[in-house]
């Protein structure tokens, strides 16, 4: 038994230690890829050198980013010479108002660029609105998605007009950082063409390192205060919610900036349910429907006791004659085919329904009388819909979520004795719309990304 737990923690120190040499190895080498096409813009702009960012901003800009996959099709933007390249290589022209400013040659009116990357599905609905309130304020928005757990499935679905770069590279800590990097190397060419003045993500370590390497002013959003963070690395200024205390954030407290309620709350009040997702399912009113999402096998905070709480869960559910579970897998293959092949009468029969499509999450809560998850994100949707909803996740609970606990908004489900004991197998009494929406979280995080761009 010694034997077996030194020869682990021998190869845990290794994957570590290579892991850190991989970083550094990376970073090297994305510094050096970007910089090399960078050098001849440079060297063409001598006059320039003064800029606030490493390149200079022009305005003889043609394009901007892809239409999503349903606007190109329904604009019949396919490519002519070769029907199979993928729409979303082809570029969109620039609204009437850039077309206008740059005819006028009028660079110094040209409104500010944000790039917004959109990095893991919950931050498509949430950029959502605030991509809107943005543009509505006149700056302009460019957007770049990772290939990876349905983000670009939901950006189509919501009309997001994005370029889809990089994919996800699983959970092996090794090629996860070597991922990092080679996403780096991708998203410099955009970066470069593009020129924003902004970066904005929640989350994204790709974007933040090429920022840091571009001297592009960059803000990270996020609600977890345990996500890892890239080493010696940091943005310019974070936004949080206010229940997380700046102590629990790796970085001075000027360059923190908070808003109110959830970061749900963002885009949870302008929702319209559409009852067209219950016989999009083959389900119907009368079910007792529970909506299931697994817990993130890939994360850096998985905890194998997730697995078995889902396992336990799916158990439990299965055997109540009226319950219907509509699985939401993240992973398109792997967890698709882990619950086929675990319960495949169930799936059979309708018993465990597992969506052919992407759909709209908050449509599916909406109509569910309860929810249980293995992440964050739909289990404080659930919350801010006023859903019973079940948290399964037991990797470090984060502020938020004791927050929502602490406040009977979120029930924790810690081991597996507490399922048939606080889980309530009961139809909900669904309002006719969302109550006490919190209307301030958008506007105030506008207004904080208005601030950071004006210093």
């Amino acid at each position: 038994m010694e034997f077996k737990i030194g020869v682990l923690q021998r190869t845990e120190v290794f994957q570590k230690s290579l892991c850190n040499w991989a970083y550094l190895f990376g970073t090297a080498l994305a510094v050096k890829l970007t910089f090399a096409p960078l050098a001849w813009r440079l060297s063409a702009n001598t006059g320039n050198s003064a800029k606030k960012h490493i390149f200079p901003r022009q305005d003889q800009q043609d394009n901007v980013f892809c239409l999503s996959r349903g606007k190109a099709e329904q604009e019949n933007l396919v490519n002519p010479v070769n029907p199979v390249k993928k729409i979303e290589d082809r570029f969109c022209q620039r609204n009437s108002t850039m077309n206008h400013l740059k005819h006028n040659n009028s660079s110094a009116l040209l409104p500010k660029k944000i790039w917004i990357d959109l990095d893991n599905s919950p931050h498509v609905p949430l950029f959502k609105p605030i991509i809107d309130e943005l543009s509505r304020r006149g700056y302009e928005v460019m957007l770049t998605a990772r290939d990876c757990f349905q983000v670009c499935g939901l950006g189509d679905l919501l009309g997001l007009c994005y370029k889809r770069i990089g994919r996800h590279y699983g959970k092996n800590k090794i090629l996860k950082v070597l991922g990092l990097f080679v996403r780096v190397v991708e998203l410099a060419p955009t970066a470069l063409r593009e020129r924003p003045d902004f970066a904005l993500s929640h989350g994204s370590r790709s974007q933040l390192l090429l920022s840091s390497i571009l001297r592009i002013p960059s803000c990270i959003m996020g609600d977890y205060e345990y996500t890892q963070g890239l080493v010696l690395i940091n943005p310019d200024w974070v936004i949080f919610p206010e229940m997380i205390p700046d102590d629990a954030i790796n970085l001075s407290g000027e360059r923190i900036r908070k808003y109110p309620g959830l970061k749900e709350d963002i885009y949870v009040p302008n929702f319209k349910p559409d009852h067209e997702i219950l016989p999009m399912l083959g389900l119907t009113q009368n079910d007792l429907i529970a909506t299931i999402r697994p817990p993130a096998t890939e994360a850096h905070y998985h905890n194998s006791e997730s697995d078995k709480l889902f396992y336990a869960v799916v158990e439990f559910l299965g055997h109540h004659s009226l319950v219907r579970m509509v699985i939401l897998p993240r992973n398109e293959k792997k967890q698709t085919a882990l619950v086929r092949n675990t319960w495949p009468e169930w799936c059979a029969t309708g018993k465990i329904i597992i969506p052919d499509h992407v759909v709209n999450g908050l449509d599916l809560i909406w109509y569910s009388d309860f929810v249980i998850s293995g992440g964050g994100t739909m289990n404080r949707e659930a919350a801010a819909l006023g859903v019973p909803v079940y948290s399964i996740f037991r990797g470090k609970i984060g502020a938020v979520d004791r927050y929502l606990s602490n406040t009977g908004r979120l029930t924790l489900i810690e081991s597996a004795e507490d399922i048939p004991q606080k889980i309530v197998q009961a139809r909900r009494n669904r309002p006719p719309r969302v109550k006490n929406a919190n209307r301030s979280t958008l506007q105030t995080i506008v207004d904080h990304i208005e601030e950071m761009l004006k210093n």
